[in-house]
């Protein structure tokens, strides 16, 4: 059996019983940081052998892990922060479960973008999760098609790429359309600015940004155009 546990984006507290009760019950359990992870188990007093599972090693993996499964063990799945499979690995190793027929559970729990979009105060009744955007090519096809989507955007940003994502916003998207940036989840430090785009660039261009970020992006209203306001670029 595998179990993809969801863990907490910030505040420790907010990881479920269930998952409590699952990883003290699994074989061992995959993640992306040991080293991240490790102080997550410590915390909780949960002593279970961890081994790397990412982007960089799930393909060379795979066959092992579905071998292992077949026997009969139980793995858990996690990530550093908040869902396995969104925005980080997992559906590699799904796919092959449903392929061998190999039961799974997906428990439910922490993610990001949930509390960023009611936070955003923008309509949440339809909304578009992007994740992260492409870091060079695709960047200006993926711009140019979300130009034009009516639903709420979810994107998720890395402090350092930050004002440069919010600088193409501006440009695809109109230095007027309504926005938000969430950073620091459930942390001491939790943060979340709303207003234009052009009035969040000039925000943040201002202070030094840490922590995973959150973007909530108005759609673009019904019977209105957007014009760009440069010539992008990749």
């Amino acid at each position: 059996m595998l179990y993809l546990i969801p863990t907490p984006i910030g505040n420790l507290q907010d990881i479920t019983l269930r998952a409590l009760d699952t990883l003290r019950t699994v074989d061992f359990i995959l993640c992306e940081d040991t080293r991240t992870s490790q102080k997550l188990l410590n915390h909780f007093q949960i002593h279970k052998p961890l081994s790397p599972y990412h982007q960089h090693n799930e393909h060379q993996i795979i066959e092992r892990l579905l071998q292992q499964l077949q026997e009969g063990k139980k793995i858990a799945l996690i990530t550093d922060a908040g869902t396995p499979g969104i925005s980080d690995p997992s559906f590699l190793l799904i796919r092959a479960c449903i392929a061998h027929k190999i039961p799974f559970e997906n428990l439910p729990g922490a993610t990001a973008f949930v509390p960023a979009l009611l936070n955003s105060g923008l309509p949440a009744h339809e909304f578009t999760f992007i994740g992260f955007l492409p870091l060079k090519k695709g960047r200006h096809t993926e711009l140019s098609r979300l130009a034009t989507i009516t639903q709420t955007m979810l994107f998720y940003e890395s402090p350092l790429r930050l004002l440069r994502t919010l600088t193409d916003f501006i440009k695809y998207f109109g230095a007027e359309r309504q926005a938000s940036v969430s950073r620091e989840m459930t942390k001491m430090f939790e943060e979340t600015q709303r207003g234009s785009l052009v009035n969040l660039e000039s925000y943040f261009s201002k202070k030094v940004v840490r922590g995973e970020i959150v973007i909530v992006v108005e759609g673009l209203k019904s019977g209105s155009s957007n014009e760009l306001l440069h010539e992008p670029t990749n």
